[in-house]
């Protein structure tokens, strides 16, 4: 049960997130931090936006919805741009569109796209959410957070993530039997802690890696497509077309580009 698994998931990583910190995290803390709604909005589209993800998988299949949430970082780019202006060089710009064809040509058949219209709601809806979210975490490592109150509010972004994961389930248990299952938990504890140490990598990179969140949010995303075809290829033995290897291929050389540019 992957909702299941997710609450477990979002609890382990909140947990480690209070044990990380080195302030005392009280009712009143949270309560008084600036960073408090930003978590909890991030928190809550974390987990609806991976339902919505779910959701899009069986009704318009993987490609198209695997598509519209990594291509959402044209969201957060676009924001990041115009609150904090920078000089974006001919390669950097170059290097964007290449990452964005390379998640395009990386996650479909032949690079082509084919589902049921009545479901471009979903497609909107993975995007949109997506992209908000990173936003929402963006501005918040910018304005919000203090020095040494990251592990605080990743706690809180994904204690709330839980809290709507149970909300969710509870609701579910309405219309269908809810099965408890032990391995559900195992399963989501062993995500939880990568989960949780991805996040503190990528608000890391925001905050003192130098390179603009216009950077940051394209190579995240290409490093996931390329990442995640290497291990298909070798744990799934998945078969790549053409277009997926042009697509990889289009994800590495961005890379490259913004690395050597600078």
């Amino acid at each position: 049960d992957n909702l299941q698994a997710l609450i477990a998931n979002y609890l382990t990583a909140g947990t480690l997130g209070v044990l990380n910190s080195t302030n005392t995290i009280s009712i009143d803390y949270i309560i008084n931090a600036e960073w408090l709604y930003h978590a909890m909005i991030v928190g809550a589209l974390f987990i609806i936006v991976f339902n919505l993800y779910a959701t899009g998988t069986q009704k318009v299949g993987i490609a198209i919805t695997t598509v519209a949430n990594k291509m959402s970082l044209v969201i957060p780019v676009a924001i990041a741009l115009i609150m904090y202006p920078t000089n974006v060089s001919i390669w950097t710009f170059v290097a964007f569109i290449l990452a964005l064809l390379g998640i395009y040509l990386s996650s479909t058949k032949n690079g082509k796209l084919t589902f049921d219209k009545q479901y471009i709601w979903l497609i909107v809806l993975v995007f949109v959410g997506q992209g908000i979210a990173d936003s929402v975490f963006n501005y918040a490592q910018k304005n919000s957070i203090g020095v040494g109150e990251s592990p605080a509010f990743f706690s809180i972004l994904f204690l709330m993530a839980a809290i709507c994961g149970v909300l969710i389930l509870i609701g579910k248990s309405f219309k269908e039997k809810i099965t408890f299952s032990y391995k559900n938990v195992i399963g989501g504890i062993l995500l939880g802690i990568p989960n949780y140490g991805s996040l503190i990598y990528f608000f890391k990179a925001l905050d003192s890696s130098g390179l603009h969140p216009s950077v940051v949010f394209p190579i995240v995303s290409m490093g996931v497509v390329v990442v995640s075809a290497i291990l298909g290829i070798v744990i799934y033995k998945e078969t790549l077309s053409r277009s997926n290897w042009i697509g990889i291929v289009c994800s590495i050389i961005p890379i490259a580009l913004i690395t050597f540019s600078k």
